[in-house]
């Protein structure tokens, strides 16, 4: 755990105001992105290149309901940094800025998209995976305030992280589906494989980056089981992908528990 920091008070309210627009932003977002607030739905959107059976590395439909628990994980942190612990906690006065600007680039991404305007779609959401990866870094550099404010903020950019890599892989994917890349060939199906190995591998790394906390795994998991579902239905099968997804996410989540078990009892040790 750190210690707290005293801080000027205006300039935290400041921080504390401009995060919580910030998320407000994403989250309101999210309702264009679901076609609830009158915007294309994005599996709509782009030609239908975003949808779940676009690609092989298109996850089905139920995956996208990770989003909820990110966006609740976020209102909570909106909330919470302005309690008592949150204004004096010193990680969160160097995550506001990277935290904000992951929620904006979240709205960016769903503007883009909607747009159809794939390559810039793309382009934003690494930018993106690169603002949630400085989040994970502070937190493993900083450590947290309070026992409440680990699991706030582990859950939230944990989570957030470990789809968002997933999402970057079927973004681009769908960006290059659009160009004609891959169309009528046969090495999609082991390019699909290869991405889906190497997306379980950064799941693994996560975990022992950060000591142990799980949650970027498991929302890799999470991204590559449901990728496999939706290889084994729909309109855009493919046995081989399918069951290596699947295959894939569990091996993911049996390695990342070992990985973090380990990490948990080096940290015991005297």
């Amino acid at each position: 755990m750190q210690q707290s920091i005293a801080v000027p008070r205006r300039p935290v309210l400041a921080a504390q105001i401009g995060t919580a627009l910030a998320i407000a932003l994403a989250i309101y977002g999210s309702f264009l992105g679901s076609g609830a607030a009158g915007g294309t739905p994005i599996q709509n959107a782009a030609g239908g290149y975003l949808s779940a059976d676009a690609t092989l590395l298109a996850p089905a439909g139920p995956a996208f309901s990770i989003w909820s628990l990110v966006y609740a994980g976020l209102a909570v942190f909106a909330v919470y940094q302005f309690t008592p612990a949150g204004t004096r906690s010193e990680t969160l006065h160097r995550l506001r800025g990277p935290a904000s600007l992951s929620a904006l680039l979240n709205a960016a991404w769903i503007l883009t998209a909607q747009a159809g305007w794939l390559a810039v779609s793309v382009a934003v959401i690494f930018i993106l995976l690169a603002s949630l990866v400085w989040v994970v870094m502070l937190l493993r550099t900083h450590g947290s305030a309070t026992r409440t404010e680990h699991w706030i903020m582990w859950i939230t950019f944990g989570v957030y992280l470990g789809w968002v890599c997933v999402a970057s892989l079927a973004n681009t994917a769908a960006w290059l589906s659009s160009l004609g890349i891959g169309a009528n060939a046969s090495w999609p199906v082991a390019a699909a494989i290869v991405l889906l190995i190497v997306a379980a591998a950064i799941a693994v790394a996560l975990t022992g980056y950060t000591r142990g906390q799980l949650a970027p795994a498991a929302a890799i998991a999470w991204g590559l089981a449901w990728i496999g579902a939706s290889r084994l239905s729909g309109t855009n099968e493919s046995t081989l992908v399918g069951i290596s997804a699947l295959a894939i996410a569990g091996l993911v989540l049996l390695a990342a528990l070992a990985v973090a078990v380990r990490a948990r009892k080096e940290r015991s040790l005297p």
